[in-house]
């Protein structure tokens, strides 16, 4: 591999490195509250007055209360470099215990809320952080291990539930944010933000093995916000509904670094379960899902339709889906719109389009995007009839988010975009793609062999991610190298194309296709624990719970149906030769899925060993 960088890309990253040239996201917070004033900033539905659905704050609010943070944490002692661990959910908060210890000079870490309290341990073992900050009595447990054996911990600050928990460390919120009157010296603090000082440690979420702590810089945070929404076409001041984890670099990127630049409303939930509750209250105008989360808009629209019995409406919604998506593939890199088009998607929108938008609270949207795996092809196009466009994005924590990127500037269905501006991609000889540029990580914290692991001696970041680069740039992600199932025959599969044409039935919620070393893949199925119980209510069926449905001759009938049709568009080598449906769900509070709702595939195979073993000795 050579270090020379292409002439085009390396004028673009001089452009953005001259944008975020003596930017730290502090100043950018300043910047915003001088900008926006008393506009809206966060919104929460903590402490709430009666009659009013949100608390907000505005951006002059969000500075000043981001500078008595500040003064609190250097009151109680915390130097620069010195990182400051929270635990909480998606709440105002959150965000301004984040801008202070950034704004102190300090490293917030965001830890995500399901790690157990071994995972917990080691990573305040590692990272040693002086103050830390818990949501309520049950982030308290979570920690209770590590406040026991790391000296380091000097301060405890409790958002809520400080009553119940006996600790001498243990201050509220409240008397947290009182120390912080006197801000007189936060303006020094500030003046010593470098560019490469940490702004945060991203600790994995611990799936193979232990955690990793991601070093991510105020410079990787601010090429990162700058290009990511230059490339995605996000400009203007929006309105967002934030629900990932802040632990997770795609809501840190959309909720915490990128709304300083647009002077964004963000609306803060705690639980990704209210979202679509929030969004038809909130009515976004940019709006970000991770894939099961469209999956999961596409399932119910689906159903929905489906109980509608005349076939004028059915014909009608069908024409107008046909409409949108002919609209979407019309802005799509290469094609061209045509009247005939634009004129069919018009009257579509006006027949029903905008109404089942608005039946999401998806009317408002301007902007869409997914990001976190591919978005499946066919949930794409479902999105594209209904009128939005999804932005699919690629990147990963190493990368500070996104590294490519679809936008209104070019877009291609099936693909994660283009190369972000000064960003270098790549193929390896084995098709896994490499990234280099000004957001890759300079390492994981006080792990020089996994660090070594992940960027080579030119400065790639190896992704783990085997992809294509079509002619005009766009990259299509084909699945986890180390995912690939590669049967006892040597073909190579990727399982994710054949998952996703499984949960494409109304009644699949997650499916897991395996075959390693095996002559031929199965596949492991749970129902959609929404979604399913309606269609059995629709057909007659009784039952009593998920596990008694997924014995019932009419679903398991249906499930059979799904892998037939999967297996109809799969070639010889890939298609399902035996499934089971299991009786359990998974869901974000299991062990199976991710916080950000991924497949845990080694925690699947190793817990549900003996249903694959049965399905081979069938």
């Amino acid at each position: 591999m050579s270090h020379e960088i292409p002439a085009d890309v390396a004028e673009a990253r001089e452009e953005y490195e001259a944008r975020v040239l003596g930017l730290h996201m502090p100043a950018t917070v300043r910047q915003a509250s001088e900008r926006y004033g008393d506009q809206p900033a966060f919104s929460d539905r903590y402490d709430v007055p009666d009659g009013e659905t949100w608390s907000t704050i505005s951006w002059a609010q969000t500075w000043e209360l981001t500078r008595q943070v500040a003064a609190a944490l250097i009151d109680l002692g915390v130097q620069v470099g010195d990182p400051v661990a929270i635990m909480a959910s998606n709440r105002t908060a959150h965000t301004l215990a984040d801008y202070g210890a950034m704004t102190a000079a300090a490293v917030p870490m965001s830890i995500y809320n399901t790690l157990a309290q071994d995972q917990v341990s080691f990573i305040a073992g590692e990272s040693r952080p002086v103050v830390v900050v818990l949501e309520d009595h049950d982030r308290y447990q979570r920690w209770e291990k590590a406040l026991a054996d790391v000296d380091s911990i000097r301060h405890l600050v409790m958002l809520g539930d400080a009553d119940r928990v006996d600790d001498p460390r243990v201050m509220t919120w409240a008397d947290f944010v009182a120390r912080g009157q006197d801000t007189s010296g936060v303006d020094e603090r500030m003046d010593r933000i470098t560019p490469d000082l940490p702004a945060t440690f991203l600790y994995t979420s611990g799936t193979t093995g232990n955690p990793k702590g991601v070093v991510l810089t105020h410079h990787n945070v601010m090429y990162e916000a700058v290009s990511t929404l230059e490339a995605a076409g996000l400009h203007g001041q929006q309105r967002t509904v934030s629900y990932l984890p802040l632990a997770h670099i795609a809501e840190r990127v959309l909720a915490t670094y990128g709304p300083p630049f647009l002077g964004s409303h963000v609306h803060a939930i705690p639980d990704p379960a209210g979202l679509l509750g929030a969004l038809g209250e909130v009515h976004p105008t940019a709006f970000f899902g991770v894939p099961r989360v469209w999956e999961k808009i596409k399932t119910g629209i689906s159903a929905k339709l489906a109980e509608d019995p005349d076939p004028a409406n059915q014909k009608l919604v069908a024409d107008a889906m046909a409409a949108g998506l002919a609209w979407t593939q019309a802005h799509e890199h290469g094609n061209e719109m045509t009247p005939e088009v634009e004129q069919a998607y018009a009257e579509a929108d006006a027949a029903i389009l905008a109404f089942l938008r608005l039946l999401l609270g998806l009317d408002q949207v301007t902007w869409a995007a997914s990001a976190a795996a591919p978005m499946p092809l066919e949930v794409a196009k479902f999105m594209g009839g209904l009128g939005l466009k999804v932005y699919d994005v690629y990147g990963m924590t190493e990368t500070t988010g996104a590294f490519t990127a679809n936008g209104p500037d070019g877009f291609r269905l099936g693909t994660v975009g283009r190369p972000n501006p000064g960003i270098e991609v790549r193929l390896a000889e084995d098709g896994e793609i490499l990234c280099r540029g000004p957001v890759n990580t300079p390492g994981y914290y006080k792990q020089e062999a996994a660090t070594r692991a992940l960027i080579d001696d030119e400065g790639w970041i190896h992704t783990g991610d085997i992809g294509t680069i079509d002619d005009d740039g766009f990259v299509s992600i084909i699945d986890r190298k180390k995912e690939l199932i590669i049967t006892s025959a040597g073909k190579n599969i990727a399982p994710s194309n054949i998952e996703n044409y499984l949960k494409e039935s109304p009644i699949v919620g997650h499916a897991m296709a395996l075959g390693d070393d095996r002559s031929y893949v199965v596949a492991i199925l749970t129902l959609d624990g929404e979604i399913a119980p309606l269609v059995a209510a629709k057909m007659g069926i009784e039952f009593t719970d998920l596990a008694d449905l997924s014995t019932k001759p009419q679903i398991r009938a249906m499930a059979q149906a799904a892998v037939d049709k999967a297996n109809e568009r799969l070639s010889r080598p890939e298609q399902v030769k035996a499934w089971e449906l299991l009786p359990d769900e998974w869901t974000a509070e299991s062990e199976e899925l991710t916080p950000t709702l991924k497949l845990k595939r080694r925690v699947v195979r190793t817990k549900y060993a003996d249903v694959v073993d049965g399905l081979y000795s069938e």
